[in-house]
Order: C-alpha cells, then sequence, then structure tokens
C-alpha cells in the first residue's frame, strides 16, 4: 500500500459558511487511507469544533489574511513579525511530520504560500473569489496565484475567468472543481414544520421568502426587503426570513437592516435569525430561496442548499450563480439593475404553487447529478494522486 500523502490545509476562518463548508467536506471525506489532512485556522468557531469531531489535527495560528486595513504603517511595520511567528508555530507544530502539498483556500491567505515556498513544498490554491475590483487588488491577487501557486483549483468557470483574463497563463495550471454538497439530515416531518413554523409566529397559509447566508452589504438583504414590502401591498400572506449573522466589526450593516425593518412598518412580516448551524429544519419551512447578491459570487452554496431541499431559486444574474441556477429550469435570474423584473418572478412563484414545485424538483436534480459530493472528493483525490 502508498504511503498516505500528508496535506496542510490552511484556511482563513473558523466559521461554518460557505468556503468553511467546502473545506470541511473535503477533509471529512478524503479517503483517509491515503490521505492525512492537517488544518490550519486563525482561531475557535464552529469549523473548529466540527473538525474536531473527526479527529482531524488543527493548528490555531494566524494565517495573515491580506485585507484593506493592512495597508497602514502599523500593520505593515508588523506584518513580517507576524509571518515569522506563525511559520515558527507551524515548524514547531510540524516537527517530524512531512507535508506533501500545502493547500491554501481562499486566495487572501498569506502562510500558505509562504511556508510552502520557505519549505520547498508544492503549493495548491483552492480559490472561492471572484475579482473584480478595485484594479489593484485584482491585479496583485492574480499575480499572486501566477507566481506562488503551483496548482490552482477553481470553484467556477467565473472565478476561473476572473484571475486568467489578467495572466492567462494561469488557466494552463488550473481546473475546475465544483463545489459538492449533500443533505446530511432527512426532511423534517409534518408535524415538525408546523412546529417551528409555529414558534416564528408563522401561519400555515403563508409563504415564506428565504435568504439565508452571512449578513453583508453585498449580500442583496435591503434590495430584497424593499421589493418585499412592495410585493407586500398585493400579497399580504407572505413573511419574509433572513438567516445569518454579521462579521465581527460589520454589526453595522445589521443595525441598518433592522432599522429600514422598522422604517417600513414590516416587523410583524419580516423575522432576522442568527447563523443556524442545523439549517436544513429552515430550508423546509422555506417556499422561495432567494440569493440577491449585488456582486458576482464565485459560486453560490446557498443556491445549492436550497436546491437539495427542492426549493425554487431566484437569484441574481451575476457570477456563478449563472452555473449553479438554471433560468426557467430551476429558477429564475434576474438582472440586479432591474428591480420591477426581480418583483415580478418573486411574484410569479408566489402565486403558482405547482411552478414552486416543478422548479425544485428540477434543482434537487441538478444538485445530484452536477454538484455530486462524491465527483467533487474524487477530483481533487485524483489532482493529489498525480504530484
Amino acid at each position: 500500500m502508498m504511503n498516505k500523502k500528508t496535506i496542510l490545509f490552511v484556511h482563513q476562518s473558523s466559521d461554518l459558511y460557505g468556503s468553511d463548508k467546502t473545506l470541511l467536506i473535503l477533509v471529512n471525506k478524503l479517503n483517509k487511507n491515503f490521505f492525512r489532512p492537517i488544518v490550519v485556522l486563525p482561531r475557535k468557531g464552529p469549523l473548529l469544533e466540527e473538525l474536531k469531531k473527526q479527529n482531524i489535527k488543527i493548528i490555531i495560528t494566524p494565517v495573515i489574511n491580506i485585507h484593506k486595513r493592512m495597508f497602514n504603517l502599523k500593520e505593515l511595520f508588523f506584518l513580517p513579525f507576524n509571518l515569522i511567528k506563525s511559520i515558527h508555530k507551524l515548524h514547531k507544530e510540524l516537527k517530524g511530520i512531512k507535508i506533501d502539498i500545502v493547500q491554501s483556500n481562499t486566495v487572501v491567505v498569506t502562510l500558505g504560500f509562504v511556508y510552502a515556498r520557505l519549505k520547498k513544498i508544492k503549493h495548491f490554491w483552492h480559490i472561492h473569489e471572484v475579482l473584480e475590483s478595485p484594479k489593484i487588488a485584482v491585479i496583485v491577487f492574480s499575480w499572486l496565484v501566477k507566481v506562488f501557486s503551483d496548482f490552482t483549483i477553481f470553484n467556477s468557470i467565473s472565478t476561473q475567468k476572473s484571475y486568467c483574463k489578467r495572466f492567462p497563463v494561469i488557466k494552463e495550471k488550473s481546473v475546475i472543481i465544483y463545489n459538492g454538497l449533500d443533505r446530511e439530515l432527512e426532511t423534517t416531518s409534518k408535524i415538525e414544520q408546523y412546529k417551528l413554523k409555529e414558534n416564528l409566529e408563522y401561519n400555515s397559509n403563508d409563504v415564506i421568502l428565504g435568504l439565508v447566508g452571512r449578513i453583508n452589504v453585498n449580500k442583496g438583504h435591503i434590495l430584497l426587503l424593499n421589493s418585499f414590502n412592495e410585493i407586500l401591498k398585493k400579497q399580504p400572506n407572505i413573511k419574509l426570513l433572513f438567516i445569518g449573522s454579521v462579521v465581527k466589526g460589520k454589526e453595522q450593516v445589521l443595525e441598518i437592516l433592522k432599522k429600514q425593518i422598522v422604517k417600513l412598518g414590516l416587523e410583524g412580516k419580516v423575522k432576522i435569525l442568527p447563523f443556524q448551524k442545523q439549517i436544513w429544519k429552515f430550508w423546509d419551512i422555506i417556499d422561495i430561496a432567494v440569493v440577491p447578491s449585488t456582486v458576482p459570487e464565485s459560486f453560490g452554496l446557498v443556491a445549492l442548499e436550497a436546491m437539495l431541499a427542492c426549493k425554487p431559486v431566484i437569484a441574481s444574474n451575476l457570477g456563478a450563480l449563472k452555473e449553479v441556477v438554471k433560468n426557467n429550469t430551476t429558477g429564475f435570474l434576474f438582472d440586479i439593475n432591474d428591480k420591477k423584473d426581480f418583483e415580478k418572478k418573486i411574484q410569479i412563484l408566489l402565486e403558482n404553487k405547482e411552478l414552486r414545485e416543478e422548479y425544485g424538483i428540477a434543482g434537487y436534480s441538478r444538485a445530484k447529478k452536477t454538484f455530486n459530493i462524491e465527483k467533487y472528493i474524487y477530483q481533487f483525490e485524483q489532482k493529489y494522486l498525480e504530484d
């Protein structure tokens, strides 16, 4: 039997949103007869707890994410010292362990490619971000991938294009591996769904719109809220459910959303729930999933979750959402600049239960066929074994 390959995954957060979930799935599902995963995280959090359940070795140390706030004299002065400190921590924790591949999970992580270059280890980059602006960021991140990635894995065509248009050579040593996902829990019973609706103070005949995901300025919460307010005038038996939390330090985004709800007088129609570890029971009571992102998504894992719950999806016609949602088949795509079209498509699904069910079934079929979790893992394993 061949020796196991040890892969050091360096990740930017310890939450359980898009890129966190895809990493968790990959690390958990890798064939442990052939691969030994070790995960580097910047802090404790839900992802850490899930990895612990699988007895995965975890190292907690700053991974030195590239962000706007670091471009000041103080941050730049301490940058090399922080890198040295983290590299020393890795060296100490990995003493006696041969690392075969370092994989940086998301483009903003610095520690992965620096450590790989210093130790002369093959570096893979798994990229989940679409690059559009500002121009300097597009140039810098694309150049980093070109220079420091031995092989790059993009999670969509849209993501790959955003890097390769600046440096086409990147495409020659890259592959697209769509995220894979599966529903790990059975559909909740009608009784459980009724109880959950009752706890949320929903009526049995309410049609529920749901936006699931981190609350930030780019996810379209305000856009959906304002459109919901208009639709409500024609169809009063609808509710809007936001599920997600804000990034620490960005709490003002949530406050703005709450103030807008009060301003529109929608306190009885709109609810905001924090991040939910067990999300499937909420998908089961949602009738229509809405993903109104105002900037291009690199994939759109939330849309895929909704499809696995047999829900129709209304998504903005940006980035990889066009690759996940099939317009007029598994839901609708809308132009982010056309508010009337957005509202019209929501209205169509609100008024047509049969169409919601038809799109939901088609979405489930597409999710199982195109975004199969076994295919996702197999493609990664093949790349690791090729090295």
